[in-house]
């Protein structure tokens, strides 16, 4: 039970105070898109003659060449690039990246469902449309002029939003 008449510690910042950046949640989100892309395919292999078809040359209705490899290679690389980009480029062009990356990849990720039979696909599907709804949200809604300061030098401006004392450098 919690004692109304505690005082809060002022040495400890409050929970909320940890503010998680747009660039973290964005990356967060490709990984967890990145996850669920491997999941599905990895449960495909369970269906019955997924693995007959593979040792025949055939992925769904496609045969497997080097071109077909290589196209998805591109293609699934495309997220661990955003997870990347996301947390690299300047605020502008990571967001404008993010805003047109991410709903090609809705329809990627939905039109891979298509013709598909077993639920887990589908929900995969959906799951991973909604979490790329959510980096064109956050993207979208990127806050203007609230970029965190990233060099060593000016780590007293990044702490500052959160209230955290650094050390006072001491003379020499």
């Amino acid at each position: 039970m919690t004692n109304p008449s505690a005082r809060p510690n002022p040495h400890r910042p409050p929970l909320d105070a940890a503010r998680v950046g747009i660039r973290t949640k964005l990356s967060a989100l490709w990984v967890a898109v990145m996850f669920l892309y491997v999941y599905v395919d990895i449960f495909s292999f369970y269906k019955p003659g997924t693995i007959d078809g593979i040792l025949v040359g055939r992925v769904w209705t496609l045969d497997i060449t080097q071109a077909w490899a290589l196209g998805a290679l591109i293609l699934m690389t495309v997220p661990t690039l955003m997870l990347v980009l996301s947390l690299t480029l300047p605020a502008a062009a990571a967001r404008w990246a993010n805003l047109v990356v991410a709903p090609l990849f809705v329809v990627v990720s939905l039109g891979n469902a298509i013709g598909e039979t077993w639920l887990y696909f589908w929900v995969g599907a959906a799951i991973e449309a909604a979490l790329l709804l959510l980096v064109v949200r956050y993207a979208w809604s990127w806050p203007r002029g609230l970029e965190r300061p990233t060099e060593a030098k000016d780590a007293r401006a990044a702490a500052e939003p959160l209230n955290v004392p650094l050390p006072r450098p001491s003379s020499v």
